[in-house]
């Protein structure tokens, strides 16, 4: 019997644990999965950040921390943590966040805020087509990749950039130094999906967003720490950044009084872009136990040294 140990939280375990235990079953894994196993026995824990579980070091027989979400940044400098480590890649939150991403670049482009705010006033305004409206995606991870190349499907010219060189189909790619510089300066709309590292915090800051065509968007639905709040409320009011739709934010809730909350050229969504589903996420952590019974390699695992 591989024993699992579930914690990511009692709020999580009504949603997850119906849809755990059929994955298992299909899989044909006998698993005894439960909340207080004995530490020393657990084979697998299915982990939320913020989980009351801190201290790792108890597990001593166990072989993978399996996420449940994305970002892994709340768990990956955990000393007590030496065991592989697994983020989640979600077929159901790739598929919100190219919904989102989609959603809100298209808001842009077709100006529907504007629409939204002629009231009783007949004010034509014919947007261009996507072939003319540059797309830059920072970030080319599984997220970053999809979000791309369902823009590119749209129309959009997509550019992307990644730390390390990557390849994407139909998507113009950058990377380093100078190929950020590269590949924000025709962007009119910028989506962040980078991880939250020392390399990528406050990716977007003063001079980075000078390098947008001035009016340019800005899409996060990554993580808050990629931007520089303050540079991006300057450039907000000075018009070099003509909008920013943000869901993520350095501290959640977004307190009151943020001046995020008011700013006329922000919108603030509760961190819905992307959440883990419960169905097929337990498809994907079924999949990774079943790989580690077999003693094959772990799907997702976390390089230590990138942080992601």
């Amino acid at each position: 019997m591989i024993k699992v140990e579930f914690a990511a939280g009692d709020n999580r375990w009504g949603q997850y644990e119906t849809p755990l235990k059929q994955a298992f079953a299909a899989r044909g894994l006998e698993v005894d999965l439960r909340q207080g196993h004995s530490p020393a026995e657990v084979d697998y824990i299915i982990y939320a950040p913020g989980s009351d579980l801190q201290d790792f070091a108890p597990y001593s027989a166990t072989k993978a921390v399996l996420n449940l979400w994305a970002g892994v940044e709340r768990i990956i400098g955990n000393d007590t943590l030496t065991m592989p480590l697994c983020r989640m890649v979600d077929p159901g939150l790739t598929t919100a966040m190219v919904e989102w991403v989609c959603g809100h670049s298209l808001r842009y482009h077709l100006d529907i805020d504007r629409c939204l705010g002629a009231q009783n006033r007949w004010d034509p305004h014919v947007p261009p087509l996507a072939s003319q409206r540059p797309v830059t995606v920072l970030g080319l991870g599984e997220l970053g990749r999809a979000c791309a190349q369902a823009l590119s499907h749209l129309g959009f010219p997509v550019s992307g950039w990644s730390r390390t060189k990557r390849s994407v189909e139909n998507v113009t790619c950058y990377h380093g130094t100078e190929g950020l510089k590269s590949a924000l300066e025709n962007a009119e709309i910028v989506v962040l999906l980078l991880p939250d590292t020392k390399a990528t915090e406050n990716i977007l800051n003063a001079q980075t967003l000078a390098y947008l065509p001035k009016g340019a968007r800005v899409l996060n639905p990554g993580r808050g720490p990629l931007i520089d709040d303050q540079a991006l409320l300057d450039a907000l009011d000075s018009g070099q950044v003509a909008h920013a739709t943000l869901d993520v934010f350095r501290v959640e809730p977004l307190p009151l009084g943020h001046p995020y909350w008011t700013h006329p050229h922000v919108t603030v969504t509760p961190h819905i872009a992307a959440e883990t589903r419960p169905f097929t996420a337990s498809d994907v952590i079924a999949e990774n136990i079943q790989r580690g019974e077999a003693g094959e390699d772990f799907l997702h695992l976390v390089d230590r040294q990138t942080g992601y």
